[in-house]
């Protein structure tokens, strides 16, 4: 679960904003001969990040199909002056950085290749949120406008009005550019701008009170998104072309870009069998707990957030007792909910609400994600490449997702739920379970078995007690991630899956020696990268390594 923008990304979301006002400089470099020097590696990797980046013209990037073409070319010297690096002779440290770098361009390739979002899929021209707690995990465009809270400081007038008039400009450009059938994308793309539709309405009604000045501008937005969907609607009626990248593509994208050493089909036998294992120790535990009292969902507000907020405090004095990682006291910070309404029990309650009002704990398990931006946040050692700001194509998904979901049932193991209720080790395989029925789902979606419904029919059959509901948002924003980013779906279980492998060949090495604090320590130390290179520069271990180049 990664619905929310988790520090780091909104950090550099916001001090990012001026750069793509003007757009990053473009130095014409790309031709030149490569060194054979770390420092010329972080040297091309700063290049690399200015030109990764599209030009912006007043607040609008430039996704042509001239912009695109000339991208692609520069791409190529970019990659020939990569390969003329010889980082043989560099310590394993170096030489993740290297293929860190490798990785990123891959996935730039991959997406002039096979993704081509500019110009098959409408949801890269996503242009307003009113949740400055999520982002996408999917290509986006460099344009898309975090609502901040009103009134404005006026400072920011001037930049809040820039965005506005950007997106008629985008959208226009939108039309010209999207040239390319994807039935499901197009039909997610639709559901995505209705509900643009209705953030720019209600943002509409509060610039009226705080800055009416600017409601001219949010009304042509406005106006600009309705005309975009009624054309998307028309064009999306007769298409027919699947939205799946294919497995040969996929498994490119697998191993080349996400450096994952599996295949398409090895995730597969993965997934069904962490389903197959999940429901059959659901079972085992229903039984033993059968005489027990069911978990109650809590009944207001006030309990919920009493409750929270306990279980926050409660894991992070358990990983300091239990000797699980090392907890810096900055750790403390930022684990109190704030303000969240409270769903009654006569309204759709998601899958995850359906865990948190059962009992808070297991989710706060799932929080190793604020913890490693705090982490990265508080870094002090110079990380050229794998520090700040975070790597490109989510190559961070399978190390955070895996180590977020892995971690509730590593701390059920590890004992954290043994004073509560026995029950509550039920949501962590109910948890699981439906991890594992939404990455069959994505796998099927890319492999063009499943279309977007039969992905969300699939995950709602099999997630237990009726818990994932199709007419929620969960389960249709988890789809519509999965089928524009291929292998996200499928972090959460795989990445769970090398996790362990990790900690079986590290413990195999230092035998009695192990240190399972000590082993985390060095786990986070890797940073937000690829598991195969944390295996690698962990144990030194190549056999994954080999299987990738």
């Amino acid at each position: 679960m990664m619905r929310r923008r988790n520090l780091l990304i909104i950090l550099f979301a916001f001090l990012g904003v001026l750069t793509f006002i003007w757009g990053f400089p473009k130095r014409d470099t790309v031709g030149a001969a490569g060194g054979s020097k770390y420092e010329d590696l972080v040297s091309l990797f700063k290049e690399w990040r200015e030109f990764q980046s599209p030009k912006i013209t007043d607040g609008v990037p430039d996704y042509t199909a001239a912009a695109m073409k000339e991208q692609r070319r520069r791409l190529e010297k970019f990659k020939s002056r990569l390969a003329a690096i010889d980082c043989s002779s560099w310590p394993i440290s170096q030489r993740v950085d290297y293929h860190l770098v490798r990785a990123e361009m891959n996935g730039l390739e991959f997406d002039h290749r096979v993704l081509r979002p500019w110009s098959r899929n409408p949801l890269f021209y996503w242009v307003v949120t009113n949740r400055l707690d999520m982002f996408q995990e999917g290509p986006d465009t460099y344009n898309l406008l975090f609502l901040p809270k009103l009134p404005l400081a006026e400072k920011d007038i001037p930049w809040f009005r820039m965005k506005l008039r950007a997106i008629p400009k985008i959208l226009e450009q939108a039309q010209g550019n999207l040239v390319e059938e994807a039935k499901d994308l197009w039909f997610l793309g639709i559901r995505q701008k209705k509900k643009e539709n209705g953030i720019l309405a209600d943002l509409l009604k509060q610039l009226a009170q705080f800055h009416p000045d600017l409601v001219p501008d949010a009304e042509q937005a406005k106006a600009a998104v309705d005309e975009f969907t009624t054309w998307l609607e028309k064009k999306q009626r007769m298409m027919t072309a699947p939205s799946g990248i294919g497995i040969e593509n996929y498994n490119w994208y697998l191993k080349n870009v996400q450096m994952v050493p599996y295949t398409w089909q090895d995730e597969l036998v993965i997934v069904e069998r962490e389903l197959e294992r999940a429901l059959s120790s659901l079972k085992l535990e229903e039984n033993r707990n059968r005489k027990l009292p069911k978990l109650e969902p809590v009944t207001n507000g006030e309990e919920y957030r009493r409750r929270f907020n306990e279980a926050a405090n409660y894991i992070i004095e358990y990983y300091k007792k239990e000797e699980i990682f090392s907890v810096p006291d900055y750790m403390h910070v930022g684990l109190d909910i704030g303000e969240r309404p409270f769903i009654p029990s006569d309204k759709v309650r998601d899958f995850f609400v359906q865990i948190e009002y059962r009992d808070s704990l297991p989710m706060r398990c799932h929080g190793t994600h604020t913890l490693d931006d705090l982490r990265e946040l508080n870094d002090k050692r110079s990380r050229p490449i794998r520090g700040l700001p975070p790597l490109l194509y989510n190559l961070w998904a399978f190390r955070g997702e895996g180590l977020a979901c892995g971690n509730e049932e590593m701390m059920m193991h590890l004992g954290l739920f043994e004073k509560r209720s026995p029950r509550v080790r039920e949501l962590i395989y109910i948890l699981m379970a439906n991890r594992a029925a939404r990455a069959i789902g994505s796998l099927k979606m890319h492999s063009n078995e499943f279309t977007v419904e039969g992905a969300v029919n699939y995950a709602v059959e099999w997630t237990p007690n009726n818990w994932l509901p199709k007419e929620g948002a969960t389960i249709w924003s988890d789809v519509q991630i999965y089928l524009q980013q291929p292998v996200y779906g499928e972090s959460y279980v795989v990445g769970k899956i090398q996790i362990d492998k990790l900690l079986a060949d590290r413990a195999h090495q230092l035998g009695k020696k192990f240190n399972l604090r000590q082993f985390m320590d060095d786990f986070f130390a890797a940073g937000m990268i690829p598991i195969a290179l944390t295996r690698w520069e962990m144990t030194g271990l190549e056999d994954e390594i080999k299987k990738l180049w």
